[in-house]
This record gives structure tokens, sequence and C-alpha cells, in this order.
């Protein structure tokens, strides 16, 4: 019964890491560039974007279509590093096993 106490306090202990971990990624932010940094693209750690910066030799009315994969391509790339990100604080509890919904 005390294994079983203990094992308990030693889950509940590690939620609450957890949670302080994932509350901690709200405050961290990554960027992610395309076109050389013409365009980026800024983060936070719970993948909501913070902010878009388009220089303006990235705009050119005749090639529309060119800014929207750039735009496309930064935010992309920031999400990755938020994945990656994420990962690597979260795996210090996991294991590297990825739980559904975690993260």
């Amino acid at each position: 019964m005390n294994n079983m106490n203990q094992m308990m306090k030693q889950v509940k202990k590690m939620q609450e890491q957890m949670m302080k971990a994932q509350e901690a990624l709200e405050t961290k932010t990554v960027e992610g560039t395309a076109g050389g940094g013409v365009v980026s693209v800024t983060v936070n750690g719970h993948k909501k974007v913070l902010n878009v910066v388009i220089k303006p030799e990235a705009v050119d009315p005749d090639d529309v279509e060119m800014l929207q994969d750039l735009v496309l391509t930064a935010i992309n790339d920031a999400l990755a590093q938020v994945d990656d990100l994420a990962n690597k604080d979260m795996g210090k509890f996991t294991g590297g096993m990825k739980i559904p919904g975690l993260f």
C-alpha cells in the first residue's frame, strides 16, 4: 500500500511539472522565415501566430502567388519549430513518447 501511495505522489508531481512546462510554452516564441528572410512569422509555443513581417521587396503585384507561398512557408517553418520545442520540453516527462492531445 505504501508503494501505491508513493507512486501516486510521483504521478501527481509529474503531472504538475508537465502543466508548468505546457504553460511555459506560451511564453516561448520561434520565428519562421521564407525567401531568405523577406517573410517572417513569429509563433508562440501554443501555436498562436503573434506577428507577420513582409519586407517590401517580397511584394510584387504581378506575382501575388509567390507572396502567398512565402507566407505559407514561413508559417509552416515556425509551426515545425514549435513542434520541436514542445517535443524537447515535454519529452523530459514522456520519455519521447507522443501522447495524443498533450502537445
